[in-house]
């Protein structure tokens, strides 16, 4: 992998990280039309790994909320009479999110390795994120806010995070539709799939941060994966500034049309 592919694809990265249009699936997609051939290891440890751009994008955005978060759940460990704080709340609940998606993650890491050398099951899995989006828009009663969140919200919406680990279904798309489908308004459920993010991108990132320092050309990568991931720190962070005004007037049944063409057009092309 080389710069200007490393800079392209964490534009890549920024954009559809947070726009529920699935970003593995289209980095996958992405190298595929220009005819980059990348090795399956060295693309799967670049998706996961420039990602870390995108947490940064999502910390720098969310700054304030996290800071928030994290004080008062942290304070509320010796001092019971905190825990009813909606802050306090909110962690536990971003805690109970991930453990869906971890233990995915631990259970089913080389087939999800493998499915991002396969256009055809990333093409199958846009196909299933657009399907999600029509439905979460189609059966969402979209009347509650953030501050109605439970527990089994926040276990339910963290089942969805988990079905995204594979390429081409959406993370944002999955998490938004699973708040969606709980009742959450449009802007409290990505919202709510923003902050999600942070822990399981940070976690992703330092576990696959392994498999970087075992690669015997790492040095080499070094360079690219900097850049990628400051592109899509940057990008990433402007396209939740955009989503989220989107989402407060808009349906997502556009991005599912787009998804539904980017899946026929993943089934349709020719294998390398």
């Amino acid at each position: 992998m080389n710069l200007f592919q490393a800079i392209l694809l964490g534009i890549v990265q920024g954009l559809t990280e947070f726009l529920p249009i699935s970003s593995s699936g289209h980095l996958v997609l992405a190298a595929h039309l220009l005819g980059w051939h990348l090795p399956p290891e060295q693309a799967f440890i670049f998706d996961t790994l420039v990602q870390l751009g995108t947490l940064a994008a999502v910390i720098g955005y969310f700054w304030r909320d996290l800071w928030g978060i994290t004080r008062a759940t942290l304070t509320s460990l010796w001092n019971p009479s905190r825990w009813s704080l909606p802050e306090v709340r909110l962690g536990v609940f971003l805690v109970l999110a991930t453990i869906p998606a971890g233990l995915a993650a631990l259970l089913l890491e080389d087939r999800i390795e493998a499915a991002f050398s396969s256009l055809r099951a990333t093409g199958f899995f846009l196909l299933l994120t657009a399907g999600l989006l029509w439905l979460g828009e189609r059966l969402g009663q979209r009347m509650r806010g953030l501050e109605t969140l439970t527990w089994l919200d926040s276990l339910l919406i963290g089942l969805f995070q988990a079905l995204a680990l594979f390429p081409g279904l959406s993370r944002s798309g999955a998490t938004i539709t699973g708040g969606l489908l709980r009742g959450l308004e449009r802007p409290a459920a990505a919202r709510f799939s923003f902050l999600m993010s942070v822990p399981v991108m940070l976690a992703a990132g330092l576990y696959k941060g392994r498999d970087l320092l075992a690669l015997p050309d790492v040095a080499a990568l070094a360079g690219p994966l900097l850049a990628g991931a400051l592109a899509a720190a940057v990008v990433g962070y402007l396209t939740i500034r955009w989503l989220l005004g989107y989402v407060a007037r808009h349906s997502m049944r556009g991005f599912a049309v787009y998804l539904l063409a980017a899946g026929l057009l993943a089934l349709l092309l020719p294998l390398p």
